[in-house]
């Protein structure tokens, strides 16, 4: 078989592992249902809270679980917890796609980024686009800005929608004509 084809049978091969693992493929059952029961228990934040870390501590480094904890934390609008997961997901993403752990040290040429069908680079530039969302809000618009133009490098067809976050970083500061 021709390199380049066992590179997209393995490219194909990563795609289905990190989709199944989103939906929770190899998650181990104590940690389903503790995501399971925080899903249940959201009303209750301090619950929620609670079966999600136990969750995280049976399956750390699944994305099921890691993805929970970031969401749980964005809507409860802890936005500073969200953003220490997301900076967790942003170098399970680059270890998953054999990249640089730094992002700003992460070039086009090292996945598969123009194709959006394909997972793994797509998880990497979504959870790169939410650090990015993340650290604005945070007001640390340097860093946003920063992560937003690596966005656009990697993604130059702007696929992800980074744009979107260039046009609030560049109206900041915008007297509103309203």
């Amino acid at each position: 078989m021709a390199p380049a084809a066992q590179h997209d049978i393995d490219a194909m091969a990563e795609d289905s592992i990190l989709a199944a693992a989103i939906l929770g493929a190899g998650l181990p059952e104590a940690a389903g249902r503790h995501l399971r029961l925080a899903a249940r228990s959201y009303s209750d934040a301090r619950v929620a809270e609670a079966h999600l870390w136990r969750a995280q501590a049976l399956a750390p480094t699944h994305a099921a679980v890691l993805i929970g904890l970031y969401r749980f934390y964005f809507y409860q609008h802890r936005l500073a917890e969200a953003f220490k997961v997301a900076q967790i997901c942003l170098k399970k993403a680059a270890r998953d796609n054999g990249l640089p752990l730094d992002w700003r040290e992460v070039r086009p040429d090292q996945a598969n980024f123009s194709d959006f069908a394909a997972a793994l680079p797509r998880f990497y530039l979504f959870t790169l686009k939410a650090a990015a969302y993340l650290s604005m809000r945070l007001g640390d618009l340097a860093d946003g800005r920063a992560m937003v133009a690596k966005l656009l490098e990697l993604d130059p067809t702007d696929k992800i929608g980074a744009k979107v976050l260039l046009g609030i970083l560049d109206r900041i500061g915008e007297e509103d004509d309203g």
